[in-house]
């Protein structure tokens, strides 16, 4: 099952050469290349995601029932693929102390902040699983880890296996990924279980010309049911145009009891 998390980079309304409208077919191009099973996408506003969901479909669905629109806030979505998957239930909510007030935020949050989920079930074996994805503040450490600890707990709340995907806004180590990855669940980063290096290589982010910044801040996260058969930042580009800011990262994931030798379920 393959999983990525992309950034789309919000519409700014410039016509520069990296404005949406020049870099949309390239965000499509990604996404059909790499066929994943679930898509997070991040910074979507409502234009862009409709314009992917019309790209996509009817290959994938996009999850957003309930939802309530308006024209300037991102929202972190999940699109899934119609011919491997069937979405049970669907879910989302603010990363605040109100989380269902639409906009709100805390804790000097520099953006309202939200998770997407749904449950699905894999339509070959009958397996159920969660999707999550989320964006964790930009500008403040005390939200970022205030909203890393929401989503923590509302994944001890679920019995299901969970994949948790998204735009940490901090790097790998910090008490954002130790609360996802220790405090709750026991989730497994991805690219540190295959023991892959952290360096420039692994940054997820770069200035739209492929130069990399800062650290990895995209992650994709998993539950113990899970194993990771490989992982890959993808730098793909179309003559030097860039989908986004951010490179897609995509993980392939096994289901542990598949794995030779193993018969628990």
């Amino acid at each position: 099952m393959r999983i990525m998390t992309f950034n789309l980079l919000f519409d700014s309304g410039g016509d520069e050469p990296f404005a949406w409208h020049n870099r949309r077919d390239v965000v499509d191009r990604v996404v059909r290349r790499y066929r994943p099973h679930i898509l997070g996408t991040q910074e979507g506003m409502a234009h862009q995601l409709a314009f992917l969901a019309d790209r996509l479909a009817p290959d994938y669905g996009m999850v957003v029932e309930g939802r309530t629109w308006d024209d300037t806030s991102q929202y972190p979505t999940l699109f899934y693929r119609v011919d491997a998957l069937d979405l049970l239930e669907t879910g989302e909510c603010w990363l605040s102390k109100t989380p269902t007030v639409h906009l709100s935020k805390d804790w000097n949050s520099g953006f309202p902040r939200m998770m997407n989920y749904g449950v699905f079930c894999e339509r070959e074996t009958g397996r159920r699983f969660i999707a999550l994805v989320t964006h964790l503040d930009h500008i403040s450490d005390e939200a970022r880890l205030e909203q890393a600890r929401l989503v923590g707990s509302w994944l001890v709340s679920r019995p299901e296996p969970a994949v948790v995907l998204g735009d940490f806004n901090d790097e790998p180590g910090s008490a954002v990924h130790r609360a996802l990855t220790g405090d709750y669940r026991l989730m497994t980063d991805s690219w540190q279980e295959l023991a892959l290096t952290e360096n420039d290589q692994s940054m997820t982010r770069h200035d739209g010309r492929g130069t990399p910044k800062k650290y990895r801040m995209d992650w994709i996260l998993h539950s113990p049911e899970f194993a990771v058969s490989d992982a890959a930042v993808l730098r793909d580009n179309m003559n030097g145009l860039y989908p986004s800011d951010h490179y897609p990262y995509l993980a392939e994931l096994v289901w542990k009891s598949d794995l030779p030798g193993r018969q628990d379920s």
